[in-house]
């Protein structure tokens, strides 16, 4: 069985003129072609069944494109085998009007900017934007901001947890949106928990709508003017905590953890806050269990790193101790709570209750709400 001759006429036309990508909208039988100037169109005439008709025009496309109607997967399994794809065996995958094809377009470590706003007009799907938006040349070029968009306009179609705050963290890289975007998403994430772990995973230090500051800032600055240079990152970082931008990132977590929705939400967030405190614990190593991560906190004040802070600002040694068991809340703590459980909702957060209730009181401890 073989395309219609009309068909082949003028695909064979189409392709002559060379375009730069090619797309097929199945449900009206319509083939594209992207060129310079604009945008060309055939209408298929199906000579049987609309499905069996797209597979003959797809080989058809592969054959002219490739040199092979094995298609995409056949074509990638070769280029594969012979090492990295090229760029310009990426602009032939364009060609194919395979949904597929422009997928591996997207993900390939040889994605430009250019082959970015083809693959784009190929085929506008939100795991195609945050795909491409990964590439910091494309988050630069003018596609970047139509893909952030796309991705802040389709967030109410998702749900997957995971997949909003990873398109959200994509969205808020800096360039994409403007202020009132940012802003706008903002708000709407105040009934989207997932968004918040967006908003926390992009920027933590600059999050919208920030808060003053805590009120004792400047006695502590004052008090640890000349710390020890191999003391700094940590006096740093407390007093960052203490500073507007910490106390809403603190907020913002506090809210998050308050009532996670989902496993993702809760470790995400706990990945964000452990980065964020890793000066409280440079050598990276972190606990098990809670229990674990209780019991090296009060040694960690008597450490030297600490000493130097403490001997000039004792009132300090309960926001030490909280940012040395934030630090520590990592995905192992977190598994030997759940196990291997899928859990979610409030089963979820029945099992995380211990882990849960500690946050909450050591973010009370840095927003200056001590018991």
């Amino acid at each position: 069985m073989e395309i219609s001759s009309e068909d082949a006429l003028r695909l064979n036309v189409l392709l002559a003129n060379v375009p730069r990508a090619i797309r097929i909208h199945e449900s009206s039988m319509t083939l594209y072609g992207l060129f310079e100037t604009g945008e060309s169109s055939v209408k298929l005439n199906p000579s049987c069944s609309d499905e069996k008709y797209l597979k003959l025009i797809r080989a058809f496309l592969s054959d002219r494109a490739l040199g092979s109607p094995g298609g995409y997967p056949f074509y990638l399994q070769r280029w594969t085998r012979m090492g990295r794809m090229r760029e310009d065996s990426l602009e032939r995958l364009l060609l194919l009007g395979d949904p597929s094809a422009v997928f591996a377009v997207v993900c390939a470590e040889g994605l430009t900017s250019e082959l970015a706003r083809r693959a784009w007009w190929a085929a506008e799907e939100a795991e195609n934007a945050r795909r491409m938006l990964q590439t910091r040349e494309v988050v630069q070029s003018d596609t970047g901001p139509l893909l952030a968009r796309y991705l802040v306009e389709y967030l109410p179609f998702e749900s997957v947890s995971e997949i909003m705050v990873e398109s959200v963290r994509m969205a808020l890289q800096p360039g994409l949106l403007d202020e009132s975007e940012r802003l706008a998403l903002w708000k709407k994430a105040s009934r989207k928990t997932p968004y918040l772990v967006g908003f926390i995973a992009a920027d933590p230090s600059g999050l919208p709508e920030q808060l003053p500051s805590r009120g004792d800032l400047n006695l502590h600055q004052n008090r640890l003017n000349g710390v020890n240079p191999e003391g700094d990152e940590l006096s740093m970082l407390l007093l960052k905590l203490l500073s507007g931008s910490g106390q809403t990132f603190i907020s913002t977590c506090r809210r998050i953890l308050g009532k996670p929705t989902t496993q993702d939400v809760v470790t995400t967030t706990l990945d964000v806050l452990c980065a964020f405190c890793s000066a409280a614990r440079p050598d990276g190593d972190g606990a098990s269990s809670i229990g674990q991560l209780l019991a090296e906190a009060d040694g960690f004040l008597s450490s030297p790193k600490a000493g130097r802070i403490l001997e000039r600002d004792k009132e300090l040694s309960e926001e030490l101790k909280a940012v040395r068991i934030l630090s520590g809340l990592g995905r192992d703590v977190t598994r030997s709570l759940l196990g291997d459980s899928s859990a979610i909702g409030s089963l979820m957060r029945r099992k995380l209750e211990p882990l849960l209730t500690q946050a909450t009181g050591l973010f009370d401890i840095l927003l200056g709400q001590k018991p």
